[in-house]
């Protein structure tokens, strides 16, 4: 097989959970854009207007304040009946939005149709407006509208690009972590120390009843000296020592013989101690 062709085929045993995963993943997101039913979205602003002039910061607070209010019962109980929904429905069709620099609250109403979402923002924009101005003498406050909603022409959800790529993503976090999860569980097997090469086989341990005794390897041969300097003169380090022993006891041999013939006696006369003389003449 080519090199080419087996790193081909390396790629796909490899990859083949990503690249399964991520059309999936896509073909999902698709299917959910086509069968799901389209929500619209329209947008109603109210702004916050202070009694008195440069009090800006204080419409701003209250801007904060009412944005909140927006989804709360007191608000909705009156929008609910101009729109035909319950307060529950209401509170799932309907949120506020402020800005932190900007004395203005956003109204989002979302429906099957975009009249119905304009609808729905208008009712609990005016509800929020009504609520807000019965305690303008104590809050110094007045709440007015600002844009009333205009109805959409395309519905916010489904999005079909974007359903696609959110689906596509997620099959390819699913195909990583596959793959990651197989690598991991085949890192053993022989078909992926093939392909790693001989370098990653693992190594064998030698049984104990193999192993060499201490002394007798080729590190034990190498870093005895006795054996060294047998190796350089070519003789046994028994057989230097026996030659050595011999010349040493020829040697004193020879060293001996010379003494007695310059002094005329033999070693073992040498050796032994002179006798002491006993004193002249003899006791009367």
């Amino acid at each position: 097989m080519t090199t080419p062709r087996r790193s081909a085929r390396r790629l796909v045993r490899r990859w083949w959970p990503v690249a399964l995963a991520v059309p999936l993943g896509a073909a999902a997101g698709a299917g959910y854009a086509v069968v799901s039913h389209p929500s619209y979205a329209a947008n109603a602003y109210v702004l916050v207007v202070p009694q008195n002039p440069g009090e800006a910061a204080t419409a701003t607070s209250f801007a904060q304040a009412y944005g909140r209010l927006a989804g709360q019962p007191q608000v909705l109980a009156v929008a609910a009946a101009q729109t035909g929904h319950t307060r529950a429905e209401l509170e799932t069709l309907v949120h506020g939005t402020t800005s932190p620099d900007a004395p203005m609250i956003e109204i989002t109403g979302t429906g099957t149709s975009g009249q119905e979402a304009a609808r729905t923002a208008d009712a609990v924009a005016g509800s929020l407006v009504a609520f807000a101005n019965t305690n303008s003498k104590d809050t110094m406050v007045r709440l007015v509208t600002l844009a009333p909603a205009a109805a959409p022409d395309k519905p916010a959800t489904p999005s079909a690009p974007l359903d696609v790529a959110v689906g596509g993503a997620a099959g390819l976090l699913l195909g990583a972590l596959a793959m990651m999860t197989r690598r991991r569980g085949g890192a053993e097997t022989p078909e992926a120390i093939a392909e790693a090469g001989p370098a990653a086989a693992p190594m064998t341990p030698r049984p104990r009843s193999e192993e060499p005794p201490a002394g007798t390897g080729p590190e034990a041969a190498k870093g005895s000296p006795a054996r060294e300097e047998a190796q350089t003169t070519g003789k046994a380090p028994a057989t230097e020592k026996a030659q050595s022993t011999g010349k040493a006891q020829s040697t004193g041999k020879a060293e001996a013989t010379g003494k007695a013939a310059t002094t005329g006696k033999s070693p073992a006369e040498e050796k032994a101690p002179a006798k002491e003389k006993s004193p002249a003449g003899g006791g009367r």
